[in-house]
């Protein structure tokens, strides 16, 4: 199986550059499932409904998100009602949403997705380690999914490399997203599973982490705000990875994806 997972997308150039992008990529890189985050889609903070509605119609099959999940807080009736849509497992049981999920691709192979936030530096959430075992619990990888996804937002490089072990061998893949900077450390550990530290973000890299670079600065400097976030509205820089998978469902390769934008590119073998 060939997947590809992107990174945060952050603002209107992040959310534009992948709409426009990804049926192509679909196409050019024969990928089987596709899943994007999309935490920061709204203005930089959370999703809407037709934002959600328009990822999925580019060629999305499932949108996670991450802490800023639900800071458009008229907009989060969505997450009742789109399966497709996930929060952080690990956020208390009474929001709305679920954290993971089975979906079915066209030609009847099976891929679950999990999303969890981490611990450290992060808003308070339960422990994401016993969330994840808790929501593969009696799923076996090749038996019960053909593919298993766990997308990790969290925050310390410590805290994302520790899940990616402790996940090896049960999962095709842990990735990392939140900090949207991409890493270096993509490989397949030696149980079978592709790891990240982080994919990085679809948004424009000539700001910080996605944001105008003047009132970051700002703050920086002076300890005090001057006004609201704004994302950077340049060209966006899409970061992905993609994974194929052999038919136990563990990773043969990962490779890092990025187009356009400011950043360096990168390809992976097609």
């Amino acid at each position: 199986m060939k997947i590809a997972i992107f990174g945060d997308i952050v603002g209107r150039s992040g959310r534009t550059a992948l709409i426009d992008e990804l049926p192509r990529l679909k196409r050019r890189l024969s990928l089987d499932f596709i899943v994007v985050n999309a935490e920061n889609a709204a203005g930089g903070f959370g999703v809407t409904a037709r934002i959600v509605e328009e990822i999925l119609a580019a060629g999305a099959d499932v949108i996670t998100t991450g802490n800023h999940a639900f800071d458009q807080r008229e907009e989060t009736d969505i997450y009742r009602t789109e399966e497709r849509l996930l929060r952080p497992l690990n956020f208390p049981a009474s929001n709305p949403g679920r954290g993971a999920g089975l979906y079915q691709i066209n030609d009847g192979r099976s891929v679950l997705v999990v999303h969890a936030q981490g611990q450290v530096g992060m808003h308070p959430c339960d422990d994401p380690f016993a969330a994840v075992d808790g929501a593969m619990a009696g799923m076996k990888l090749g038996r019960d999914a053909d593919a298993i996804l766990v997308d990790f937002h969290a925050e310390a490089t410590s805290e994302k490399q520790a899940m990616g072990h402790f996940l090896d061998g049960r999962v095709s893949a842990v990735v990392g997203t939140h900090t949207h900077t991409p890493t270096a450390d993509d490989r397949v550990l030696s149980g079978g599973a592709a790891y990240i530290t982080d994919i990085g973000m679809c948004g424009d890299y000539d700001g910080v982490i996605g944001m105008e670079k003047t009132e970051p600065l700002n703050r920086f400097i002076t300890k005090m705000p001057a006004q609201r976030f704004q994302p950077a509205a340049g060209e966006a820089t899409l970061c992905a990875v993609i994974i194929e998978t052999d038919p136990s469902g563990r990773a043969v390769s990962i490779e890092p994806l990025r187009i356009g934008g400011c950043l360096k590119g990168a390809a992976p073998s097609i």
